[in-house]
C-alpha cells in the first residue's frame, strides 16, 4: 500500500514560515489532503490538491498565508505555510485518496482518506 513520508516540521517563531513536504512512489495517481490535529481538538482539514494539481481547497483559517502545490515528477506534495500564528501548532499530516473529499466547504472528513503519513510536529512559539 502507499506508503508516505513527512518532513519538514519544526519550532518557528509567529509571523515565521515553514514548508511540509510528503513524498511517496506512485503519488501521482492521488489526491493529497493536509490535515492537522492540536491537543484536545479535532483533526482539522487544512487543504487538499487534486491529483493533477488543478484544483486546491483550503480551509477559511489559512486562506492566503497557506499554499499547496506539487511536483509529479518528484513525487512529492508541499505545503507552503507563511506568516503562521500560534494557533496553527499542531501535528500535520497528509493523507491520500483518490479525490478531495469537500463538502459545503468543510474539509473535515478525515475518514474519506485511506491512507496516511506518520505525522509531524509544528509548534509555532516565541
Amino acid at each position: 500500500q502507499l506508503q508516505l513520508v513527512e518532513s519538514g516540521g519544526g519550532l518557528v517563531q509567529p509571523g515565521g514560515s515553514l514548508r511540509l513536504s510528503c513524498a511517496a512512489s506512485d503519488l501521482d495517481y492521488y489526491a493529497i489532503a493536509w490535515f492537522r490535529q492540536a491537543p484536545g481538538k479535532e483533526r482539522e482539514g487544512v487543504s487538499c490538491i487534486s491529483s493533477s494539481g488543478g484544483r486546491i481547497n483550503y480551509a477559511d483559517s489559512v486562506k492566503g498565508r497557506f499554499t499547496a502545490s506539487r511536483d509529479n515528477a518528484k513525487s512529492t506534495v508541499y505545503l507552503q505555510m507563511n506568516s503562521l500564528k500560534p494557533e496553527d501548532t499542531a501535528v500535520y499530516y497528509c493523507a491520500a485518496d483518490r479525490a478531495c473529499t469537500v463538502v459545503a466547504g468543510s474539509l473535515n472528513w478525515p475518514g474519506e482518506y485511506d491512507y496516511w503519513g506518520q505525522g509531524t510536529q509544528v509548534t509555532v512559539s516565541s
